[in-house]
């Protein structure tokens, strides 16, 4: 079994700890998780727990994620902050003021090849129509991004990537999940559903990572800090979501195993996933996060999940060792 584990609850019910294990009680009987090898649990449906049963995922270092019954994110436990560094905090805060603009142009840059990397699959299978945006990716956005830039301008080139990315849906997605502009809050239609879905659960991953990190969550680059939310976490997780969350996305509508008519809420416009398409999802998105492949840099097998802690060490070693932070490539794949 893997030490690693993500574990899900779908179910209304009781969380309590009994000796050395997590507890889950409904209707159905007691569910016993082991704890030794959890590291985040997930809870999408409403469940009740104590203070005594939070104590004890905070002295096991397990991140508690909460989503409500439609499956909106609702925060994060987030045990204390054991690896907490006075020293890197001050170098993050410094890195803001001054290399803010060096940081989000990488991360833009990172979206960039990562979208293209993806849609160039489809160019290869004769999805011809994609070559202008492909060119466009390639060298327009690098050419933009070597210019003088404010923050301003880095994020209108990272809304002109992602907005230019959703029309290419009409090429290769069928015509129920194409997208006809994003919705975030609430989801209007199938896709945006998937999308904000997708995003939530990478995002969630992300906080999960960096908290093994000595990295501060509320110091971002990209997206600007704000408080009640890991600003970090929305910054690192970017360049992931063409690989992770979009390549789960494609390959469940594609092949028919998400449609729209069984997995999708008909009252409410189909713009929520039922407990069956949350499953189904779900199951996808932790294949392709922990789908391993050879590290060229590291020389063994690892996984998108661990790429995403990768990427928080290299920022460390940017922020302490003026290392050139360069986010995962999945052409180079690292």
């Amino acid at each position: 079994m893997a030490k690693d584990q993500t574990r899900y609850i779908f179910s209304m019910g009781e969380l309590r700890r009994k000796d050395n294990s997590i507890v889950f009680k409904n209707e159905k009987g007691n569910v016993y998780l082991p704890i030794e090898d959890t590291k985040e649990l997930y809870c999408m449906n409403e469940v009740s727990l104590n203070t005594k049963f939070l104590d004890f995922m905070a002295k096991a270092g397990i991140v508690v994620h909460f989503f409500n019954y439609h499956a909106g994110y609702s925060g994060s436990f987030y045990p204390k902050e054991k690896y907490i560094s006075g020293n890197l905090t001050i170098k993050q805060s410094y890195a803001y003021i001054e290399n803010r603009l060096i940081i989000a142009k990488a991360i833009v840059e990172g979206i960039a090849q990562n979208i293209r990397e993806v849609l160039y699959h489809y160019y290869r299978h004769g999805k011809k129509e994609l070559k202008e945006l492909l060119d466009w990716l390639k060298k327009d956005v690098q050419e933009f991004l070597s210019g003088d830039l404010t923050i301003e301008q880095i994020l209108y080139i990272e809304g002109q990537i992602w907005s230019r990315f959703y029309d290419s849906f009409k090429y290769f997605l069928p015509e129920d999940f194409i997208m006809n502009k994003r919705v975030k809050r609430p989801p209007d239609n199938p896709i945006n559903a998937l999308i904000s879905f997708g995003n939530t659960l990478l995002y969630t991953k992300t906080i999960s990572a960096i908290y093994r990190t000595h990295l501060n969550q509320s110091i971002s680059f990209l997206h600007s800090p704000r408080e009640g939310r890991f600003s970090l976490s929305l910054d690192l997780c970017e360049v992931f979501k063409p690989i992770v969350v979009y390549k789960t996305i494609f390959d469940c509508v594609n092949n028919k195993k998400l449609q729209v008519s069984k997995h999708f809420d008909k009252s409410l416009n189909y713009a929520l996933l039922n407990e069956s398409g949350k499953k189904i999802f779900i199951e996808n998105f932790e294949n392709r996060i922990n789908e391993t492949f050879v590290h060229p840099k590291l020389k063994r097998k690892t996984t998108y999940k661990s790429a995403i802690r990768y990427d928080a060490y290299k920022l460390i070693k940017y922020l302490l060792e003026d290392k050139p932070f360069e986010p995962f490539s999945l052409k180079e794949k690292c």
